[in-house]
């Protein structure tokens, strides 16, 4: 099993945009120096907690200030750029990355940002144009012809050689393209089936392991309509992690801090008008008034001692039959920096030794 970082970035709504970014750049070194295996960034536009609609320039920043460690967003809201612009930025990108780059995709979950871009995703036109799009933007990189596509919602073409010298001609580094990521949140999630049907790295959102269980199902789904066999190493789940030398610290910096604030204030009130604490619950009989910070602390996190971290990981993992890479679910600590820094070294140096016994992920049954 390797770890990662996943971030939205979040950041409480009084921190300055430059401010927020400078600590999601600190954290990117440390997880370098650290020999954290990747980190993925959201896109977001109209959320005050998730303050970050331009991955790619963060991306950018982080790639010249690391070394080692594979960087991307997580991921492009494809339904609101133009798959033909989308395809040229992420193939330079890769080329700033040196081959570092993974290229995350989702198609947006937040109404208002539908409401920003005049996208109907009530009636699932962002699934739609996420699609469209990627069909664009793989063939932008892989059909050197020149062609027309005529979708739904955008019509682009590759046009021939100009003037004897005009021509498209940026690709990416990486061949055929940078590794693709999806994530998932729903039950039987169209996206991770996706991720099956065409072989990209599947990522499940932090939910109940219970509920993260039927996410591979998906994935198989998927991979049976294309004859692929799916490797459990290559999936993804994202978690609250906070580690510290003993259980009553972690409760206290993750609970009673930023973690238990931003949960508390943003995304429990938020999945609660979407009728979406349900994937949070460890029974489908909890009411949704029981589903507070500390419940999800105590069913859903991954907070204590070393000893209890991996402990809880490692019934993670049996429950959910196998995973590849742990993703850190990033948040806003630098105002307690070293209790943020020191969580994730003791992941990587004091936890994840007691989980070699794991091997390697199962496959896919």
């Amino acid at each position: 099993m390797e770890i990662g970082y996943f971030t939205m970035p979040s950041h409480p709504p009084e921190c300055g945009l430059k401010e927020g970014n400078d600590w999601d750049l600190q954290v990117m070194r440390w997880l370098d120096e650290l020999g954290y295996q990747e980190a993925w960034v959201g896109e977001h536009h109209t959320a005050p907690w998730e303050p970050n609609p331009t991955p790619d320039l963060l991306i950018a920043q982080a790639l010249m200030q690391t070394k080692n460690i594979r960087i991307g967003p997580g991921g492009f809201l494809l339904p609101y750029h133009h798959p033909a612009e989308l395809a040229n930025r992420v193939a330079m990108l890769d080329h700033l990355s040196g081959g570092r780059l993974n290229f995350g995709v989702a198609a947006s979950g937040l109404p208002s940002d539908w409401a920003m871009f005049n996208v109907d995703g009530m009636s699932g036109q962002n699934r739609d144009m996420t699609r469209e799009a990627l069909e664009i933007i793989l063939k932008m990189w892989s059909d050197p012809a020149p062609w027309t596509y005529k979708g739904k919602f955008w019509t682009v073409t590759k046009p021939d050689t100009m003037f004897d010298f005009l021509k498209p001609h940026i690709k990416p580094l990486q061949t055929p393209h940078p590794p693709i990521g999806v994530a998932g949140l729903s039950k039987n999630s169209d996206t991770l089936k996706l991720a099956g049907e065409r072989g990209f790295i599947p990522m499940s959102l932090n939910l109940n392991p219970a509920y993260v269980g039927s996410h591979w199902d998906s994935v198989v789904a998927g991979a049976a309509k294309t004859g692929r066999k799916p490797d459990r190493a290559d999936w993804r789940l994202v978690r609250e992690v906070f580690v510290a030398d003993t259980d009553e610290e972690a409760w206290r910096l993750s609970t009673g801090d930023m973690m238990g604030r931003m949960m508390g204030e943003y995304f429990l009130p938020l999945l609660g008008h979407f009728g979406f604490k349900d994937y949070l619950k460890h029974a489908p009989d909890v009411p949704d008034s029981d589903v507070t910070v500390e419940y999800c602390a105590k069913r859903n996190w991954i907070v204590g001692s070393p000893a209890t971290v991996a402990e809880k990981i490692e019934k993670i993992y049996e429950e959910v039959g196998g995973f590849g890479v742990l993703l850190v679910f990033g948040f806003d600590y630098k105002h307690k920096a070293e209790a943020w820094h020191h969580s994730l070294s003791m992941l990587k140096n004091e936890v994840m030794p007691r989980l070699k016994h794991l091997g390697s992920a199962k496959k896919a049954a």
